[in-house]
């Protein structure tokens, strides 16, 4: 009987704003000599994540290998969205060596790891491993995504509450389920706050787990590719607060797109996603703008009142020099109103 060669799978999964894009960016500038094909899932359809390694498309990883899915939740649409995608990459030609998968930041990995048992996933593909970012000062913070009021005052007020929110328990399915963990941003994290990050990590695992210092997605890829983990193999092994669930949503999150003129400065647009921050509890926003004077693209991330904002590329001629915003929140935080009198004030 013929060996079949399985094509490795890793799933790059974490919360809001925890660098999945930038390390994915970083695997594609140094794949080992492997044929790359990227499946980025988005929440909200702007496809700014997608837009981004786009503009990193090199040999190995061509433009036609980078696949959007932003018709929901990579987790919650796995029969819909995510085989279809798997068996159109497959038929590529050549075909991809090595398969990196970027879920939402709200997605929950085990149902998605689930979905490689499919027989005709199983047999020519295997989940080489999940890898779950988390960002160190959020961890550090106990909030998970900066800025989350509502969870820092009910901590403030009561030392000794126990029930978990949505946001943490995503958070916690992220890291029970993963081979790996990366602990991002460091960078802007301070000493006690990265071991207070790792030990509330450690604490929240089922089993001992390596976790790695990253900053700027800057990562040795041999730590990332070649785990061979073969994690469909081993689901029970990764708790989830979803277990035996049928089905769940995410209707404890709400996101809005917004268009939006162009800016005189950065700077501008820079302070009013602060102050919608400050003012509507907004846990992630992202996009791109256009600035006055400006031949390039501004693209912009935020996590809480954290702006980062930056120059990706050039305005083509036959481009219509507009921006849009996806604006997440938890339900019921977004005040379309609200929000655009902010940005367009």
């Amino acid at each position: 009987m013929q060996n079949i060669t399985k094509i490795p799978v890793t799933i790059i999964t974490g919360f809001l704003g925890s660098g999945k894009t930038t390390l994915i960016s970083q695997l594609m500038k140094n794949p080992l000599g492997k044929r790359l094909a990227v499946i980025v899932n988005e929440f909200g359809d702007i496809g700014v994540d997608g837009e981004i390694l786009r503009g990193c498309a090199i040999p190995n990883c061509p433009e036609e290998n980078i696949m959007e899915l932003a018709n929901g939740c990579i987790c919650c649409t796995v029969a819909d969205d995510f085989i279809p995608t798997i068996e159109a990459l497959m038929s590529v030609s050549p075909q991809p060596e090595h398969i990196l998968i970027e879920t939402s930041g709200l997605a929950l990995p085990k149902p998605l790891l689930k979905a490689f048992d499919w027989p005709d996933i199983r047999s020519r593909i295997t989940v080489d491993g999940v890898i779950a970012l988390a960002d160190a000062e959020a961890v550090a913070s106990e909030q998970f995504a900066p800025d989350l009021l509502g969870l820092q005052a009910q901590r403030e007020a009561d030392e000794s509450i126990e029930h978990e929110t949505p946001l943490s328990e995503v958070f916690e399915d992220q890291i029970a389920c993963a081979d790996l963990i990366l602990l991002t941003k460091v960078d802007l994290a301070n000493s006690e706050n990265k071991a207070k990050a790792k030990k509330i990590i450690a604490n929240k695992t089922p089993r001992l787990l390596p976790i790695i210092e990253v900053a700027e997605g800057q990562v040795d890829p041999r730590l990332i590719l070649g785990l061979e983990a073969a994690a469909e193999n081993d689901t029970e092994q990764r708790p989830s607060h979803h277990d035996g669930e049928p089905e769940h949503d995410h209707e404890d999150f709400d996101s809005a797109i917004f268009d939006i003129t162009e800016f005189e400065t950065p700077e501008i647009l820079v302070q009013k996603i602060k102050l919608l921050t400050q003012k509507h509890n907004i846990l992630r926003v992202k996009g791109f703008a256009s600035i006055s004077g400006k031949p390039m693209r501004l693209l912009v991330q935020a996590v809480g009142s954290r702006v980062r904002s930056q120059y990706d590329k050039m305005w083509k001629s036959e481009d219509k020099r507009r921006g849009q915003l996806v604006v997440i929140a938890e339900h019921d935080h977004i005040n379309v109103s609200a929000i655009k009198e902010i940005l367009e004030g």
